[in-house]
């Protein structure tokens, strides 16, 4: 229920990414945790305190904060089919997570959750710098936002063309 009150002042984007950046420290963390546990034992609290930690970054910004951007992203006709991908695709991915983390964590021993921290570096830099603030904005402002994204990449295209051929 705070994360309601908390996402229209704290705006959607700060939030997700903010959630990802500490999902991530979480992770290096327990995987120090794990790691470092054969030579003190006192770490095995270091890592319920990394796993309660993911789990409240995660509730903070990764777990509610792409329904809303999924929503806001796309117009009124293509929203249901996007929520309706969205949906899929984050219980494909829990699934396969769920079925294939025993199998992972038996390979990679205490290093498993390394996986998971690369993974969110992977994210948090993709959300960096792809994913706009939709907090307050309609449709069509963030659609302009896209657009003039991909204008200013094939522009920079057509620079690199026109380089190319003056060099030649």
């Amino acid at each position: 229920f705070l994360q309601v009150f908390l996402v229209e002042k704290a705006g959607r984007r700060s939030l997700f990414l903010a959630g990802l950046m500490g999902m991530l420290i979480s992770a290096v963390a327990m995987t120090v945790g794990l790691v470092l546990l054969s030579q003190f034992a006192w770490m095995s609290y270091i890592s319920m305190v990394a796993i309660f930690l993911f789990v409240i970054f995660f509730e903070v910004g990764p777990g509610p904060i792409p329904w809303f951007i999924v929503a806001e992203l796309f117009s009124q006709g293509p929203r249901p089919a996007a929520i309706a991908v969205a949906g899929f695709c984050n219980w494909a991915c829990n699934f396969i997570v769920g079925m294939c983390f025993q199998y992972i964590a038996d390979l990679c021993g205490p290093y498993v959750f390394a996986i998971f921290a690369a993974l969110l570096l992977l994210f948090f830099l993709f959300a960096y710098f792809k994913v706009p603030e939709t907090k307050g904005k309609s449709f069509e402002e963030i659609a302009a936002v896209f657009r003039r994204k991909k204008l200013s990449a094939k522009a920079m295209t057509e620079l690199q063309d026109l380089r190319a051929s003056e060099e030649a």
